[in-house]
């Protein structure tokens, strides 16, 4: 890997096969010069000239081994994040991708209340300001995320709730870049406002399970009860136009300085899908994570339970209905 990768750099090969030619020597020992020194005093300022540049090289080259651009040090795995406007699937298209792919996902608000609940130094330090009744800030909510990330070297995942501001962008990408596992892919789902607008519309769920269903595409089998349990599905509270349209104005005010910010610093890693529906958006998120060569789980021979699927898509798209305390820019369980 080192050879294949150092063999398309100039300043490192370039002096290695100039090493023990007549012209090296002549190059270096300054040949037009008309100062007179014994053949063994040229032969020794020539070497030395010449290892202090291989020694410049190989400084040259060791920086760029310890580089986030050299694969054979950047942590393996997909260091993913989604973003997406309240009802565009986010939830469905994550809790897919954790069922058929060896992917974990990060909840900051399941992570917080585990951090919390395990009584960790983190913990106790957001246990306080929850008491208090602050909110916890950008650099604790960091701090939090890290935790985990750390528990998850070398595997690939994905992060839900965090960032949702510029400012936690930056501290997130700080942070990633400095232990050299910077993220890798950023998903934008496009979903049209009036896809969203409709969709919300016709939105029911069981809440006690999680299943969502659409009387247009996704209709139960029977008329407001689930598939499952024969129980009366559920509007949500908040699924109206007037609410709907304050979230969606909030989620442009957060993400578009978000995006562009990850535009900016990663053009070749930001993806931006389009569709109307999961179904549309499903294979062309596939398609790019392809690359990775991620390991399927059917593959492997390991399944994920039910109970963890239904967990991620109702972390993702907030689907529980439940008593919840804002933590910075974050929902938080209490």
């Amino acid at each position: 890997m080192l050879i294949r990768r150092l063999s398309g750099l100039p300043f490192c090969t370039a002096p290695l096969r100039s090493i023990g030619s007549n012209q090296a020597l002549r190059l270096h020992s300054g040949s037009n010069s008309t100062t007179s020194k014994s053949p063994t005093s040229q032969i020794a300022g020539a070497l030395g000239e010449t290892f202090s540049s291989i020694a410049d090289k190989f400084r040259q080259a060791t920086e760029y081994i310890n580089s986030d651009t050299y694969d054979g040090v950047v942590e393996k795995g997909l260091r993913m994040l989604v973003f997406g406007k309240p009802g565009s699937g986010k939830g469905t298209l994550s809790s897919r991708l954790i069922k058929d792919y060896d992917i974990s996902f990060v909840s900051t608000g399941d992570v917080l209340r585990k951090e919390i609940a395990a009584k960790s130094e983190v913990g106790r330090k957001a246990e306080a300001v929850v008491a208090a009744g602050g909110l916890v800030s950008d650099e604790l909510m960091l701090e939090i995320v890290k935790s985990e990330l750390d528990r998850l070297k070398g595997k690939s995942w994905i992060i839900d709730g965090f960032p949702r501001t510029l400012h936690q962008g930056e501290l997130l990408d700080s942070v990633l870049n400095s232990e050299n596992r910077p993220l890798n892919m950023i998903v934008h789902l496009n979903v049209p406002d009036s896809v969203i607008m409709a969709r919300i519309a016709a939105r029911w769920v069981h809440l006690p399970s999680g299943r969502v269903y659409n009387t247009t595409y996704l209709a139960p089998k029977v008329p407001g009860r689930d598939d499952v349990t024969g129980e009366p599905l559920s509007k949500r509270p908040d699924d109206t136009p007037e609410t709907f349209s304050k979230r969606l104005r909030a989620y442009y005010e957060s993400t578009a300085p978000l995006l562009e910010y990850f535009e900016n610093n990663y053009p070749d890693s930001l993806y931006s899908i389009s569709g109307s529906s999961s179904d549309e958006l499903w294979p062309q998120l596939v398609e790019i994570i392809e690359p990775f060569k991620l390991k399927r789980r059917i593959d492997e021979g390991k399944g994920i339970r039910e109970e963890d699927v239904k967990k991620v898509r109702e972390e993702a798209d907030d689907l529980k209905d439940q008593t919840v305390l804002s933590v910075g820019a974050n929902k938080v369980q209490v």
